[in-house]
């Protein structure tokens, strides 16, 4: 173990890169699909032993110095990013005449913009490095800090935060109740970096017991809270949900010839009879935009829907809402959530409030528009955004918190001032990426949305993976990715039993408190044994 880290930390070069890039490549085996978490107890080792080999020339000041720390935690992000987010470019192959010029940007230049963050992270924590168990405190520091500002600098990219590597199984998602997924990314990298302890002999035994100590505890609280959910009696929500997953292909999503086709499947499919011995389902769920058309526009689109749903049915469909412009203002769409009644009225609406640059709108739109670029989603000019966000209400007394597409990667936006709620409802359409493991990460990000809120999450997919998952992240009914159907669920009851955002946030600054004194303490005592 020793020769290994002194092999590693004596490094340079065209090596040194290359093994900083293997070591992010590697950690995202612990992602889904793969959820082989145990390999981060290789790649952080090895990005610790990289770390302890940074050092600049001091004759370039302090930024001279940071820099060969900040090249290697860049080399680190910019592995886990590419191995992590490849299948990003599937969505550019959509239209590949429009956009497959783009391909390398996918593939490549947002994971180098990523990969920032995680050279940032690193250059931060060599400020604070020493030789024991200090410096992974200030690793796991950096790195909660960092995909904390993941979430909102330029407007947040927060997909795949670390923490999510160390949550392979609903018994390993309940601490994320407690600190969040920031402070589960900060504990992640303690723990997974103990093992660099032992290479390095210095700090050895208190690093690997403490680790051994917070994993222990991972696991228990999840025994735990899962026991707890299980044991609470909860009063039933009374509602069958039934998923309608489509599988359009999305080269056809918006093609005119094939809308009466598509809108015919999602009535059929919603038609289908409840298994016998089973009821028939109150609220039928349609994923994002499933409606092919302006439905505002299209009058007896709502009259077939009214002549399918049975009385006391609901439909829950995404759909783009058109608003006409007024005083001279132009027309906006927006990527949207109908409630739609059992007479074919419309009785709610949410639209979405995070869109995704590039995708569903074009950042300094009037500039790039100059040079001829357009948003992947093109189909209605882009879109706009909500200016706020509230609850959704559902007939039979539920409250839905409406988060559309990527909105479920985005944990604030899980919480609704006006009160508490009786699910989350995530409408998506993943098949922009494929079968690829893009839609499994996705399902994972909105399954832990589900335990932070001890909600129940509803989640309607075009295509990969629509699924029912309890409050305590544990998946009671999908359909599985490249397959067309339906399923129907009774809605697991929310727990009463939850921690309120501040808590975490609380919980997840104490956290960082704590690392940074360790690293400080073990900083001063390595400068006290120099001196």
């Amino acid at each position: 173990m020793e020769r290994i880290a002194e092999s590693i930390m004596l490094s340079w070069g065209i090596k040194r890169m290359l093994l900083a890039f293997a070591a992010g490549a590697l950690a995202v085996l612990a992602l889904p699909p793969f959820n082989f978490f145990a390999v981060l107890f290789i790649s952080f080792p090895v990005l610790v032993w990289l770390l302890d080999g940074a050092s600049g020339s001091a004759e370039r000041g302090l930024l001279g110095r940071m820099r060969p720390a900040f090249v290697t935690g860049w080399w680190f992000g910019f592995g886990y990013f590419v191995a992590g987010l490849w299948w990003l470019g599937n969505a550019l192959l959509v239209d590949a005449n429009g956009f497959a010029w783009a391909l390398p940007l996918a593939v490549l230049g947002l994971p180098a913009i990523l990969a920032l963050f995680y050279g940032t992270a690193a250059a931060v924590a060599w400020l604070l490095w020493s030789d024991g168990i200090g410096r992974i405190a200030a690793l796991g520091a950096a790195f909660g800090l960092i995909e904390w500002a993941r979430s909102f600098v330029l407007t947040g990219f927060p997909w795949n935060a670390i923490g999510y590597a160390a949550m392979p199984a609903p018994l390993m998602m309940q601490s994320v109740e407690l600190v969040g997924i920031f402070g589960m990314s900060a504990l992640t990298v303690f723990v997974f970096s103990a093992p660099a302890l032992v290479g390095t002999k210095r700090g050895a035994v208190a690093g690997i017991l403490t680790a051994l100590v917070l994993f222990s505890a991972h696991v228990g609280y999840g025994w735990f809270a899962l026991n707890r959910l299980d044991k609470t009696e909860l009063a039933p929500s009374g509602a069958t949900i039934r998923i309608v997953q489509p599988d359009i292909d999305q080269s056809a999503k918006w093609d005119m010839a094939e809308r009466e086709r598509i809108f015919s499947r999602l009535l059929a499919f919603s038609a289908v009879p409840p298994r016998e011995g089973e009821v028939r389902p109150t609220h039928i769920v349609w994923p994002e935009t499933a409606l092919p058309f302006l439905l505002t526009e299209n009058p007896g689109a709502l009259s077939r829907i009214a002549d399918m749903l049975q009385v006391g049915q609901t439909l829950v469909t995404g759909a783009v809402r058109f608003e006409d412009g007024a005083g001279g203002t132009r027309q906006r769409f927006y990527n949207s959530i109908y409630v739609i009644d059992d007479e074919g009225q419309i009785i709610g609406a949410a639209d979405k409030m995070h869109l995704v640059p590039f995708g569903e709108y074009l950042p300094f739109e009037a500039m790039l528009r100059r040079f001829g670029l357009t948003p992947v989603a093109e189909t209605f000019g882009g879109f706009s955004a909500a200016d706020r966000r509230g609850m959704l209400s559902l007939p039979g007394g539920l409250g839905a918190v409406p988060l559309i597409c990527y909105e479920a990667i985005f944990p604030d936006l899980s919480r609704v001032p006006e009160g508490r709620a009786s699910l989350l409802l995530n409408l998506t359409n993943d098949a922009w990426y494929g079968m690829t493991p893009g839609p499994y990460q996705h399902l994972r990000q909105a399954q832990l949305r589900a335990v932070e809120t001890r909600l129940p999450l509803i989640r309607a997919a075009n295509n990969g993976i629509s699924a029912v998952v309890d409050a305590g992240g544990r998946i009671i009914g999908s359909l599985p990715l490249g397959e067309a159907g339906v399923f129907d669920v009774v809605l697991p009851s929310p727990s009463d039993q939850f921690l309120l955002i501040r808590i975490r946030q609380f919980n997840f600054g104490l956290i960082i408190v704590i690392m940074v004194v360790m690293a400080l303490f073990a900083r001063r005592s390595k400068k006290q044994r120099f001196d």
